[in-house]
């Protein structure tokens, strides 16, 4: 069955990892630990783009990502707004090198977003995955009028923030509201027809979001607090914010936000991919129905299967574990269906423009 993931970090992963994402999971697993590659996540990856059409996983949101970081002290740090934006331009340049080759497409308009699920549906194995651009955490934005030039290049989808604060506001693990800026940016958003991510806002900072944003939002990869009680998810009153936008949630597949207490580099995983279900099943709780929930699953975003349910060890796992899941708790074909591509699907269609 088809899989659209709202969330993936590939370009971090090929640019920033030093991956090869041509290659066999197996392939990059075993060069990283020839290496002697120590550092968290090497030698353990679940996926490249041969696993991802394995998986049926033929549409996705992938990510320009350069954060900002006072100190340098982070893999994923850059000191600069400067460098954020180069880098954001070297993860592009990475998607489209991707395509010259035939491996992605870029999907910018609904009418793009409907010719790959025909083509997908009609030929799998041959045809590119389909990816709708995104930015985690708007660093790489030097001011508010620079998403424009973000859009000319294929964004329709951004996240003000990531961990702590940047220059538009609050992130995961503080709880600072909206920056100034913030505004005109939003404004801008708007006018374009972009969606805005949700996930990774303080909990001031989605609520004042949502005072000063009237366009489309969604939640990429935004698990549930009642299951791992921290900041970095949402409470059931952000979900249903969410719900009542029209928005779609995905669920994540990271152990960190599915296991309560659980502690990188610390606490092994005990979860497996039936916690991922419950929290599916709890915004279907939540909304009365099966439309507001997908997989944004962050795998490989910046962890390796060290950090993932114990019966997920690489991409493939996750089409062949999931759907009998769901089925066993009883959802319809039809359900699983909207829950793995359908709900995304439905969502950007509307949110994507139209080339007419």
């Amino acid at each position: 069955m088809l899989m659209f993931d709202a969330h993936l970090d590939l370009a971090l992963n090929a640019v920033d990892w030093n991956r090869d994402l041509r290659s066999s999971v197996d392939d990059i697993r075993a060069q990283e630990l020839s290496l002697e590659m120590t550092q968290k996540g090497r030698g353990r990856g679940t996926l490249s783009l041969p696993e991802l059409r394995e998986a049926g996983m033929g549409i996705c949101l992938t990510t320009l990502l350069a954060r900002q970081e006072k100190e340098i002290n982070h893999e994923m740090g850059w000191l600069t707004p400067q460098t954020c934006y180069a880098m954001a331009h070297a993860h592009l340049a990475y998607y489209r090198a991707m395509e010259r080759e035939g491996w992605m497409r870029m999907l910018t308009t609904r009418e793009d977003l409907a010719d790959h699920f025909v083509a997908y549906r009609a030929d799998p194995e041959k045809t590119p995955l389909g990816f709708i651009l995104t930015m985690e955490g708007a660093d790489p934005v030097l001011t508010p009028d620079t998403i424009e030039e973000f859009y000319q290049h294929g964004l329709r989808a951004i996240g003000l923030t990531h961990y702590g604060a940047n220059r538009y506001g609050g992130g995961t693990r503080c709880e600072v509201g909206l920056a100034l800026d913030a505004i005109p940016l939003l404004k801008n958003i708007e006018r374009l027809g972009m969606t805005v991510d949700v996930t990774h806002l303080s909990d001031v900072a989605f609520w004042q979001l949502l005072d000063h944003f009237g366009g489309p939002i969604h939640a990429s990869h935004q698990n549930s607090r009642r299951l791992s009680s921290w900041q970095r998810q949402f409470s059931d009153e952000q979900y249903q914010a969410v719900i009542d936008r029209g928005g779609v949630i995905g669920i994540a597949f990271d152990v960190i936000m599915l296991q309560h207490g659980y502690v990188r580099g610390l606490t092994p995983p005990q979860m497996t991919i039936e916690r991922a279900v419950e929290n599916i099943d709890l915004v279907c709780q939540l909304a009365g129905n099966t439309k507001h929930v997908g997989i944004g699953t962050d795998l490989d975003g910046g962890y390796g299967n060290e950090q993932t349910p114990t019966d997920l060890n690489r991409y493939t796992d996750l089409s062949r574990i999931l759907p009998p899941l769901l089925e066993k708790r009883g959802y319809s074909a039809e359900d699983i269906s909207m829950i793995l591509h359908g709900n995304w699907m439905r969502f950007f269609g509307d949110v994507l423009p139209s080339k007419l």
